[in-house]
């Protein structure tokens, strides 16, 4: 789905930071046995070290990992660790038109594909990153694999999965609904 929306900065494909991205940015953290969800400031929606920031900050001991919906074209799971942040980015080409989704990809390591801009739509959109990210909270990676893998899904509905499988949808929507979204 990436490819028909908007950046945050940048070259010609991109657009101003006046533009604001739509979606949603979401911590989800698991203590004592029970999901808690609340919103993100939308920053993270642009800015990937602002959303681990934002992520940190939380200091739970339990786990604790972000779901990012940029413009309902591709998420990001953000999962920080002493190690450095864990991450998924659901389609890999949203790093020609999307500054976080560049970010992410750089942050892996990854270069963002070379394509051209006009021939996104011609092309599958592929993830990146850890599919077992959500593994020890009982997302395996094959699973999340069928999720990213289903592109006829907007990112809200591919997170609605996420959440649903690990069973804290009732929370993200209670979230959600207090967002507008």
């Amino acid at each position: 789905m990436a490819g028909a929306g908007a950046g945050v900065t940048g070259g010609p494909n991109k657009q101003d930071v006046s533009d604001e991205i739509e979606g949603f940015a979401v911590a989800v953290v698991r203590e004592e046995g029970a999901w808690k969800v609340t919103a993100l400031k939308s920053s993270a929606l642009s800015d990937l070290a602002d959303a681990e920031k934002q992520l940190r900050a939380l200091r739970a001991t339990g786990a604790v990992f972000g779901l990012l919906d940029v413009d309902d074209e591709f998420f990001i799971v953000l999962r920080p660790t002493p190690q450095g942040p864990r991450l998924l980015v659901s389609d890999a080409t949203a790093g020609i038109d999307y500054d976080v989704a560049a970010d992410a990809l750089d942050a892996m390591n990854i270069e963002i594909p070379d394509l051209d801009p006009d021939e996104l739509d011609d092309v599958d959109p592929w993830e990146e990153g850890d599919l077992a990210i959500l593994a020890d909270l009982g997302l395996p990676d094959a699973v999340m694999s069928i999720i990213v893998g289903d592109t006829d899904l907007y990112a809200d509905e591919q997170i609605g999965m996420i959440a649903a499988r690990l069973g804290f949808a009732d929370e993200l929507s209670k979230v959600l609904d207090k967002l507008g979204h």
